[in-house]
């Protein structure tokens, strides 16, 4: 191999390493975006993460949303009703390329939350991603949400600490 092309190849492999690690950061931030946009009823942050055609599997008992339309649905004609309150704690976050443009993420969540009449519940799922790039951005294709608990907790609330004592 002449020393040209193997300064490419080289060259080529670095912009390859450099494009994975912004897409991992970028995908990151997709997965943090949906707990902080969710949870601050932030609308813009939280739809700019999702294609228009995406699809949102969150499952029983809420059921499954596609495009932004019924994204907009499930947020604030299902869930939003519901919480008074979320705060989603995402972690684990693992992702898998197909290929420059396609990837596969996994990540655990757990939400403390409480619901319009002061039922504090606590839900733990995991998140499986399907994330696309197109026209250059990444976002959420398909999100599919495997609950694995979702129970009040009985006695607790969620309140202000009060304030420390001069």
């Amino acid at each position: 191999m002449a020393a040209d092309d193997k300064l490419q190849a080289q060259v080529e492999a670095l912009l390859q390493r450099v494009d994975e690690l912004e897409s991992r950061a970028a995908l990151r931030d997709l997965v943090t975006d949906y707990c902080l946009g969710f949870d601050t009823h932030n609308w813009d942050q939280f739809i700019a993460i999702w294609h228009q055609d995406a699809v949102w599997e969150i499952g029983p008992p809420f059921g499954t949303f596609t495009g932004h339309d019924g994204i907009r649905e499930a947020v604030h004609d299902v869930l939003y009703p519901i919480w008074r309150e979320t705060h989603h704690l995402a972690s684990n976050l693992r992702v898998e390329f197909g290929d420059a443009d396609h990837a596969r993420g996994v990540c655990n969540v757990d939400c403390m939350g409480a619901t319009r009449d002061d039922i504090v519940q606590m839900i733990s799922a995991t998140y499986a991603d399907d994330f696309e790039r197109r026209d250059g951005v990444w976002k959420i294709a398909k999100r599919t949400v495997t609950i694995h608990y979702f129970n009040p907790i009985p006695g607790a609330e969620m309140s202000v600490p009060e304030a420390a004592a001069d």
